[in-house]
């Protein structure tokens, strides 16, 4: 699918396919109908990185089963439950965009990209099953929750998830579960959503096109681009540059010179898949399936059994086996990428974390040199009767975690989204990861009214802004907001049709 639309000095330049570029450019011609834009893509095919659906767990994170957004107890010894309420009011501003956007038409069939499915925590031994209950107790407090359900028996297991229960030992269990969760693909998503823009006046996408220099001037920003297709090399001149191309988007941010970008790094982590496509084995399975993070893994590497639904087929997917890399993308990314990035500014953090990650960078190589048997052992955690010879092994994508100092100590974000602009709003950068996708609308907001704030002071803006996500503005987290927040859900779900 090469593209190659091109809008001479556009306002705005997005540099990347995936959902963040797809999602700001979406909002911003939103926002200003008469505002132009220009988007490059350096594959043949739009969001082939992080949100392509193979390369993510395609979950619609929203704190209900990922048992790494409430990993700690607070001073009463119950488990704090506060970012999981965070990520779902989160991931509603991302349902209410979409619902905006099937309902206008931007999309032009939501089944395309999300389907509901009930999103399960599952745990095994009397310590997690203890941690899960007080989970539980403390997240059905609270209206997003209230519909979550817990349980230790077995059968009731059996009915949710029955792969995982099939035989097991007698090792005690424990389970909660929604059925308001999601798969998404959100590469398809920003497919549409690109799509869309490539259509209205003054857009334009082109795919094999590799942005290779990043030069600021007295009107903004001079873009050099490399046309990998006709083999050409030309400027294209634009007064704001979004860096959406995620684990690209360190050495184009570093390209730039912006003071802001200074001190900062990339820990590069590969990802495997196991992946079952056989339809006996995937009916069984109906779910996505958190567990508990294991020792030092990082938190993209919290084991879970998902049902992935893409291109109208269904399967299993298992994982993720984090890998050590140096490369910062799945295609075109270079064993050079993680040398090339380090400075004289960032040079010291890198060190300094090296030395105090010594664990995970184990932990790291040892997953990417394990057997297939070890992998089929951690999958039987999951699934005891897992076979072999039902499941290959397959690449996912590459997460670049950011690395920053803070009062002087340096570490890896290994939870939210850096947003990097410079001091006079002229280009702006996303470094980080998990939750990342799911949360894009609220990512893309903070953007807009960081760089574009002009555009939410006029009456037209702040309409246009309400129709997209109608809890604009509002705190949805507040029990008092709970009718308003159900009566918003229920509107955003039917238009995806997922109720």
């Amino acid at each position: 699918m090469s593209n190659s639309q091109h809008i001479e000095n556009p306002d705005v330049i997005l540099i990347g396919s995936g959902i963040m570029s797809a999602t700001l450019g979406a909002v911003l011609k939103t926002l200003q109908p008469n505002l132009k834009l220009q988007l490059y893509e350096v594959t043949g095919e739009l969001a082939q990185e992080s949100s392509n659906g193979w390369n993510n767990a395609g979950t619609g994170h929203a704190g209900i089963c990922e048992l790494s957004y409430t990993p700690n107890r607070g001073e009463d010894g119950e488990v704090d439950v506060s970012q999981a309420i965070k990520i779902f009011h989160q991931f509603e501003q991302s349902k209410y965009f979409w619902g905006y956007a099937a309902r206008t038409g931007m999309v032009d069939d939501p089944r395309k990209f999300i389907s509901p499915l009930p999103h399960i925590a599952f745990v095994y031994g009397q310590q997690q099953v203890d941690f899960l209950k007080s989970r539980h107790a403390r997240m059905q407090a609270h209206h997003f929750f209230k519909s979550m359900e817990y349980t230790e028996d077995r059968e009731t297991i059996h009915q949710w998830a029955p792969l995982i229960v099939n035989g097991r030992d007698n090792t005690p269990i424990a389970a909660t579960k929604m059925d308001r969760g999601t798969d998404v693909n959100f590469g398809a998503l920003s497919t549409l959503l690109i799509q869309w823009l490539g259509q209205q006046p003054d857009c334009g996408y082109a795919t094999q096109h590799r942005v290779t220099d990043l030069t600021r001037n007295r009107d903004g920003w001079e873009v050099g681009i490399h046309d990998l297709k006709g083999r050409r090399k030309f400027h294209n001149q634009a007064k704001f540059v979004f860096i959406g191309a995620g684990g690209g988007s360190l050495p184009l941010l570093q390209n730039s010179g912006i003071a802001e970008s200074k001190g900062f790094g990339g820990f590069p982590i590969g990802g495997q898949w196991l992946v079952c496509h056989k339809p006996e084995v995937a009916k069984q399975h109906l779910a996505k399936v958190f567990g508990m993070s294991p020792g030092a893994a990082p938190t993209m590497a919290v084991p879970h059994l998902d049902t992935r639904l893409i291109d109208g087929k269904k399967a299993l997917l298992f994982g993720p086996y984090a890998a050590w890399t140096t490369k910062f993308l799945h295609q075109g990314g270079s064993f050079w990428d993680l040398p090339g990035s380090i400075r004289r500014d960032n040079i010291a953090s890198l060190i300094k974390v090296g030395m105090h990650n010594i664990p995970l960078v184990g932990y790291l190589i040892r997953q990417g040199i394990q057997s297939m048997n070890t992998r089929m052992k951690e999958l039987r955690n999951f699934y005891p009767e897992a076979k072999p010879e039902d499941w290959e092994l397959i690449d996912a994508g590459i997460r670049v975690q950011a690395i920053k100092q803070e009062d002087g100590d340096a570490g890896i974000v290994h939870f939210g989204t850096e947003i990097l602009a410079d001091q006079d709003k002229t280009i702006c950068a996303l470094l980080g990861a998990s939750p990342g996708a799911s949360v894009s609308v609220n990512i893309i907001l903070e953007i807009v009214e960081e760089c574009f704030s002009q555009l939410l002071k006029t009456e037209n803006g702040q309409q246009r802004m309400g129709e997209m996500i109608p809890s604009y503005g509002e705190n949805l987290i507040d029990i008092a907001m709970a009718d308003r927040q159900a009566v918003l859900s229920e509107q955003a779900e039917k238009s995806l049709q997922l109720i």
